[in-house]
């Protein structure tokens, strides 16, 4: 685990080949995704790290539903009780009514290049166990209540990775958190910087390269992705440089 603060309020951490999010104010922490299952502890110690009891968590943002970005869920829910957010059309499949995902088939066939094998090894470790994981507490975002948490959010509807992927910006410090929406790494892309996941990632991709023009805010100037680090700079020129918008 790797915490790096990227404001006066926020953290980027990574975990597992995957990045969550601590905002902290004076009346409490929001979290923003949470790692996989194997994360768990890591997201429970990472608030403490940044000075702060479990039980000042107000609520987890969710961006999207996968096991990379809910691992630590069901235990703060347990120990804490807070709410969890996500866009609307997300709620159903955090509950898991229906699953968008990866298929076992699909990452099978990563297994034929080097670097595909390593995350295919390193990602059936992390979620060893808890291929059933759901959310069954999880809520549609409202605008009121997000404003009100500690940072102070609004939800960016960016439907193509999942149908309910939301991105979160928060406007007082211009840090804009992308979830899979846009990310600057990934063990199964070459390089780094941002750019798109890998297709196979991607429940529709046309809506994936359609909503990444949303995150394209003026007021943005940090982009804290859910893979990959987190990268300062003005958002609309780097998504106006995105090379997979241009292929």
């Amino acid at each position: 685990m790797k915490i790096e603060q990227v404001s006066d309020s926020a953290y980027a951490v990574s975990g597992t080949n995957v990045n969550w999010a601590l905002v902290s104010d004076g009346s409490g922490v929001t979290i923003i995704d949470a790692g996989y299952p194997s994360d768990a502890s890591a997201v429970l110690d990472s608030v403490r790290q940044i000075g702060h009891a479990l039980g000042d968590v107000a609520a987890i943002l969710l961006t999207h539903a996968h096991l990379d970005h809910i691992g630590a869920i069901p235990t703060l829910v347990e120990q804490v009780g807070m709410a969890v957010y996500t866009g609307e059309l997300e709620v159903p499949h955090a509950k898991r009514e229906y699953l968008q995902q990866i298929t076992a088939s699909q990452m099978l066939r990563q297994l034929t290049t080097p670097r595909g094998a390593r995350w295919v090894v390193q990602t059936a470790r992390a979620v060893a166990g808890h291929l059933e994981m759901r959310v069954p507490t999880a809520r549609a975002v409202d605008p009121t209540v997000l404003e009100a948490l500690p940072g102070g959010f609004v939800a960016i509807p960016t439907p193509g990775h999942t149908d309910g992927h939301t991105a979160y910006l928060m406007p007082s410090e211009g840090v804009l958190f992308s979830g899979d929406a846009l990310v600057t790494g990934h063990p199964l892309l070459p390089g780094s910087g941002p750019q798109l996941l890998p297709k196979v990632f991607n429940h529709n991709e046309i809506r994936t390269q359609s909503s990444v023009h949303a995150l394209a805010i003026e007021q943005a100037h940090v982009l804290v992705p859910g893979h990959g680090r987190a990268v300062h700079g003005h958002l609309p020129t780097l998504i106006a440089e995105l090379p997979s918008l241009h292929d």
